[in-house]
Order: C-alpha cells, then structure tokens, then sequence
C-alpha cells in the first residue's frame, strides 16, 4: 500500500476540519435564526406588557433586531474557525470608511432618538412633512413609516423628520374648519348669515363651543367673499368638511342664493 505524502494527508485534515466548521456554522446558524425570531416575539411582548408608548416599542424592537443578527453573524463566523479578534481588529481598520460610508444611516439614528425624547409625534398620528401626508405606523432605528391616505406607504428617513418643518394635524382634540363662500353683489348678508348659520346647526358634528363664526373676509372682483369658521373633533374633521360643502350648495339654492361666476363687460365703441 502505497503512503499518501504528508502534504496530501495535511490536505485531507483541512478538508475535514473545514467541513466539521462548515457544518457547525451551518448549524448555528439556521438555529440561530431560530432563536432570533423567538427573542423578538418575546422582546415585542415584554414591551406590550410594560405599556411602553408604540413608537418606543417600534424603535427598540427595530434595535434589538439589528444587535441579535450581528451577534449571530459573529458567532457563524467562529464557529467557521475564524479568530473573531482578529475580525474585530479588522472591523476597526475599517471603521473610519465604513463611518464615512454610514454617515447618513448614523444621521437617522441620532434622528430616531430626537424623536423618542422630544415626541413631535407619535404611532397613529397623521402628519405632514415636506409636502408628504399620512398616518405614522412604525418608527424604526433609521426610518419612520407613513401610510398615506391612499394607502401607499413611505419611509421617511428619521433625520429628515427630525429637521423639517413637521405639521400634526391629529394631535390636538379639536380642529378648525375654514370656507370661503362667494355670494353675488347685492345679496342680503344677514340672510346668508343666518342661512349658513342654519345649516351648521344640522350637522351634529359641529361643536357649539367654540360657536361658528360667520363674517364678510373680501370684496372681490365678482363676488363678495364670505369666511365661515367651525369647530369639530379632530376625527370628524373630513365628515363635517364634506357635509357642510354639500349643505351649504344645497341650501344656497333653495334659499335663491346666488353663486357668482366671473363676469367680463364688454363696450362696444360706436363708428
């Protein structure tokens, strides 16, 4: 029988202990995902038990996520016989490019913890921000998520959020509705008072305290511009909006009055 070279028998063990860690890691690793999932779900339901605010809860579990995978990442890559001092010394080589790189991403961090601390809006409040309107579902590490009225939905990253001009249009109880009317020159402004008075009065959404409000804002080129102010709930804010714009059309009609048109008089010179 014929002896294998020591190089060749070498070659053999490598394989075979490069297998072993292979499959190891392999093992790990779909174990580890396992368990990844498990201490999310029970991290999520810690975090439900404590009544921790929503956003919190998004954010962190976002967070501890992140942290879990890296600790698995790092634990396949020993497990594959690679020293992990030696990958963490390489990490840090790399640390200044891969910060140049994350630049952005640390951003939206520092971004996500300004708006824990400082609350400018919370899990179920629609908001408005840099002409983008919807209802705040989740807020991650590095982005919040809106779902817009038609559904969409947008990530917005934190330190956008952080830095713009933000606009909550749910976080007060109570909001204010604004219409301009235009009437004819000539019509009776106590009567389109009293009409459009009447016609707030028949939905019941509108709050009498503050009590609504109706006054001439502008004379205009071709009508005269009536203002009508009212209060509702902030989650009947579109109910009502939409009620009183039919009411207002119907009841202006029946009432005889009239809705201006722009109107342009032309003379015409005689030869």
């Amino acid at each position: 029988m014929t002896n294998n070279p020591a190089w060749l028998e070498r070659l053999i063990e490598m394989g075979i202990a490069a297998g072993k860690n292979i499959l190891v890691a392999a093992l790990i690793f779909i174990v580890g995902r396992y368990l990844v999932k498990l201490l999310n779900m029970l991290f999520a339901r810690m975090m439900m038990r404590t009544k921790v605010d929503a956003e919190v809860q998004t954010f962190l579990h976002s967070l501890v996520n992140i942290l879990l995978t890296v600790l698995l990442v790092i634990t396949v890559i020993g497990a594959l016989g690679i020293e992990t001092t030696s990958f963490a010394a390489l990490l840090a080589s790399a640390g200044v490019a891969v910060g140049m790189a994350l630049s952005g991403q640390l951003q939206n961090f520092a971004g996500g913890i300004i708006i824990l601390l400082m609350k400018p809006y919370r899990v179920g409040d629609m908001v408005e921000v840099q002409g983008t309107i919807g209802t705040v579902r989740e807020i991650q590490i590095f982005h919040s998520i809106l779902v817009a009225p038609d559904n969409r939905v947008v990530y917005i990253p934190n330190a956008t959020m952080s830095t713009s001009v933000i606009v909550n249009r749910t976080r007060q109880q109570t909001r204010r509705l604004d219409w301009t009317i235009g009437v004819s020159y000539g019509e009776d402004i106590e009567k389109v008072r009293t009409t459009v008075l009447s016609l707030l009065s028949q939905v019941p959404q509108v709050l009498n305290d503050p009590a609504p409000e109706v006054f001439v804002d502008e004379m205009a080129e071709s009508s005269v511009n009536i203002l009508i102010r009212a209060w509702a709930k902030t989650e009947d804010y579109w109910t009502v909006n939409y009620a009183v714009n039919r009411l207002i059309y119907d009841e202006f009609n029946k009432a005889g009055i009239e809705f201006p048109f722009p109107q342009t008089t032309v003379h015409m010179a005689k030869d």
